[in-house]
């Protein structure tokens, strides 16, 4: 097969079967490929109420479940966030595709913490996989429009994880509950993963020798770009800040925003968590403006975040839902307005190690802070342990906007448009 070839760091051989299609299906493939990625990833998060419940979990139980994905992603960042710059973006994919499969299997029929964990981990490794390849691949497939691929990027991931809750939700109340959710991820991903098996792949950047294919795939340091150091640290740690709001949003919020709405359907649950971040991917493509956003961005988010927890106290849905809106605009406009700059001031061949160093930063986001909050939650109750979480993350994003509006008026960034 093509594809073993390229995992065997061989020119690829053409079969009868492959197909070699334009750019427009190329780029539309990789959208959809790190799409249902990210929505099998997040499946999950209706569900984790009733989890908690039938498996006894417990607060810090959910939170553990969750970030245990968030951990295992972080883990193969690290050690194969490179790989697809030496077996090839196509066959890279196709072993994402086929680990989540897995993972999802495994989560779907999980019956404890421990196997819980194991799917989330096998799911986190495929999502490690793609991170870095589907971004390097749209880089690619858009050498003039870096803008735009970044864009593609953000979209894919973005609306992966907004759509995946409500997906969950929708599929939960069919015959067989989480089988049935599960079962269904598992089936669509290997639609996905058809045409990605036959597709003509595009030779590697950087083959090595036979000698070398070893060292080639051993884990290696993230490195920062010299020349985008600045931009990467802003790049990072708003997404640090971003993914430790949503983190709580796809995690301990749809139980604590069943509970203070009496909500009992899933795909409400599910539709309200995956709301902001539907907000964020739309955000991605139909907000326009200058590097001005980012501050702007970050305000928004951080003034959401509290609301959110201030509205859930005072039982008013309608401006938890708007709540919810603002946040997940102003992560949008933020993160992708500095995701961005760092990604347009490398060069193509540090593409792939920048996107996987800012994502690992950036998924920290989503274990640190949400397991924490999951222990505070246990030892000092669900509604001030939220509040004061919540005001932590204003105040950190007031501080970032701070840093944001210095830094880009002193690099002359601040009116430049995109």
């Amino acid at each position: 097969m093509s594809v073993i070839s390229e995992l065997r760091m061989r020119p690829a051989v053409t079969h009868e079967l492959s197909w070699n299609p334009g750019i427009t299906a190329r780029l539309v493939l990789t959208v959809i490929v790190s799409f249902m990625l990210l929505v099998g990833a997040n499946l999950a998060t209706p569900l984790y109420p009733h989890l908690q419940t039938e498996l006894n979990l417990g607060a810090m139980g959910t939170t553990i479940a969750f970030s245990s994905y968030v951990c295992s992603l972080m883990l193969f960042l690290l050690t194969v966030g490179h790989w697809s710059d030496h077996i090839g973006r196509r066959a890279a994919l196709v072993l994402a595709v086929v680990v989540s499969m897995a993972g999802t299997f495994v989560f779907g029929y999980a019956s404890n913490l421990t196997e819980l964990c194991i799917g989330r981990g096998l799911q986190g490794a495929g999502v490690a996989l793609a991170t870095g390849a589907t971004a390097a691949a749209l880089r690619e497939l858009l050498p003039t429009k870096p803008a735009w691929a970044s864009r593609f990027t953000l979209l894919a991931s973005s609306g992966g994880v907004a759509f995946g809750p409500f997906l969950g939700g929708l599929l939960a109340s069919l015959p067989g509950g989480r089988t049935t959710v599960f079962m269904t991820q598992v089936v669509l991903l290997f639609l996905v993963l058809i045409p990605l098996g036959t597709l003509q792949a595009r030779p590697a950047i950087g083959i090595p020798t036979a000698g070398q294919r070893s060292k080639a795939l051993a884990p290696r340091r993230i490195g920062i770009p010299r020349e985008a150091r600045m931009h990467f640290w802003m790049a990072a740690l708003v997404g640090f800040l971003s993914f430790a709001v949503f983190g709580f949003v796809l995690s301990l919020a749809p139980g604590y925003m069943a509970n203070a709405f009496n909500l009992n359907a899933l795909w409400a649950i599910g539709l309200i968590a995956g709301l902001p971040l539907g907000v964020s991917a739309l955000s991605q493509v139909v907000v326009r403006g200058g590097n001005y956003l980012l501050p702007v961005g970050l305000i928004l988010l951080g003034a959401g975040t509290v609301s959110l927890s201030f509205s859930a106290t005072q039982g008013s849905l309608p401006a938890a839902l708007i709540s919810l809106v603002v946040l997940g605009l102003g992560q949008g406009v933020a993160f992708r307005t500095a995701f961005a700059m760092c990604v347009d001031a490398v060069s193509t061949e540090l593409h792939a190690q920048t996107v996987s160093a800012i994502y690992l930063v950036t998924y920290l986001g989503s274990a640190v802070p949400v397991i924490a909050l999951g222990w505070a939650v246990g030892r000092f109750g669900e509604a001030p342990s939220i509040f004061i979480f919540s005001i932590l993350c204003a105040l950190a994003g007031a501080l970032l906007a701070s840093w944001a509006i210095f830094w880009l008026k002193q690099s002359r960034y601040f009116l430049r448009a995109e």
